[in-house]
């Protein structure tokens, strides 16, 4: 008999599900938000929870793509539900996207394409006449720059360099190990933006985000800079970038964010939201959530979580597995020290963490041990 129960919101790409064990049944693709009762795990890609009333049967969801916007992360902490991401799943996939979106701007094809599809009568006269006006650029021997080098930003500083640009960048953290191109490092990405003739961001939403791409740092750009935002749409100011394209300082606006605001507006060219619409991307997302949460519910391992800790351990023979979330001001060091004196000599091994004021371990017991650790900090507890 299945152990745990898992469903999914949109359609979740078969290789995925199909990695499911005889541990887990499946419930099918739930419809309304009050569907998923029963479920001990959610599987999603752009379905929005925000007002969903988690059943206490919950105790994971995972995200087949990077982005949780759609999830109430706060909300989910606080009901002890471990919400997992999968980074980097679709990176080549918006890799290409950004890659096509850079020399498409720089050539001007999706106005000729518009234009082109206007023709009537002696098209070949008509285009001989009227082509000079879509003349562009080429990007061979510009300078790219690229604000974030994780993943994605990683491939596309490598692509770009293997198309002969020269890239330049800013990390706040350390870039990505697959990248291999030689790129310049800024200490600041108003140092670096005055380079370049493309630049394109991927950084997360975040409160220091917000907005980064403004009138101020447009000011810095080159005038005529093509920028390039494949990662979230609050990471700029809309009336800012629009009068950027307006007065000229701006070329280009690409973009995979389609806005009501940029409809019908010169210089934008936005795609639906395509950057991981690939069947290779939702093959590799969907297999990385499914497997996460697998490893989480069997074994209580917590890997790319957003809302908690890296937490995992193998089991060790003759123990079981005390799993508890909890939320409290203590160090993990204080956390630890309290677990060792309920457990006293019943345990065997302990992994823990925290992330902010939300908290994870794992501890090993002697599988003779009948306690349960209790306290007002625990969210969730589980017995593996």
């Amino acid at each position: 008999m299945a152990k745990y129960s898992i469903g999914t919101y949109n359609k979740i790409s078969e290789k995925g599900l199909s990695r499911l064990t005889e541990n887990f049944e499946f419930l099918g693709e739930f419809k309304e938000l009050g569907d998923a009762a029963d479920a001990n795990g959610l599987i999603i890609r752009s379905f929005k929870l925000h007002d969903m009333d988690f059943s206490d049967n919950l105790l994971a969801i995972g995200r087949a793509g990077a982005g949780v916007n759609n999830i109430p992360l706060d909300k989910c902490s606080d009901k002890g539900i471990v919400v997992f991401n999968a980074p980097g799943a679709n990176s080549n996939a918006v890799k290409e996207l950004a890659v096509a979106g850079m020399i498409m701007g720089a050539r001007n094809m999706y106005e000729g394409i518009a234009w082109g599809q206007t023709l009537t009568g002696d098209v070949a006269a008509e285009v001989e006449k009227g082509k000079k006006q879509f003349a562009g650029t080429e990007i061979m021997g510009k300078t790219l720059g690229v604000i974030g080098l994780g993943a994605i930003g990683a491939k596309i500083a490598n692509s770009a360099e293997a198309l002969g640009m020269n890239v330049v960048g800013y990390e706040a953290f350390k870039p990505h190990p697959c990248l291999t191109a030689n790129v310049q490092l800024f200490d600041s990405v108003e140092e670096m933006v005055p380079v370049c003739d493309f630049v394109t961001i991927h950084v997360p939403s975040l409160p220091t985000t917000k907005e980064m791409v403004n009138k101020d740092l447009i000011a810095k750009m080159k005038d005529g800079v093509i920028f390039m935002n494949y990662a979230r749409p609050d990471l700029i100011n809309v009336d800012d970038v629009c009068e950027a394209l307006q007065s000229g300082k701006m070329r280009k606006y690409m973009t995979d964010l389609l806005e009501p605001e940029y409809i019908g507006k010169k210089g934008i060219v936005a795609t639906p939201h395509l950057g991981a619409s690939t069947e290779e991307a939702e093959e590799n997302c969907a297999i990385m959530a499914t497997d996460q949460l697998m490893d989480y519910l069997e074994n209580g391992n917590i890997i790319n979580s957003v809302n908690f800790p890296r937490v995992s351990a193998e089991a060790k023979e003759g123990a079981k597995k005390h799993c508890v979330a909890f939320k409290c001001d203590k160090a993990i060091e204080e956390v630890e020290a309290k677990v060792k004196e309920f457990y006293g000599d019943d345990l065997v091994d302990f992994a823990g963490g925290k992330r902010g004021e939300i908290g994870y371990f794992i501890a090993q017991v002697k599988a003779s041990c009948d306690k349960k650790f209790d306290c007002d900090c625990v969210l969730k507890f589980r017995e593996l």
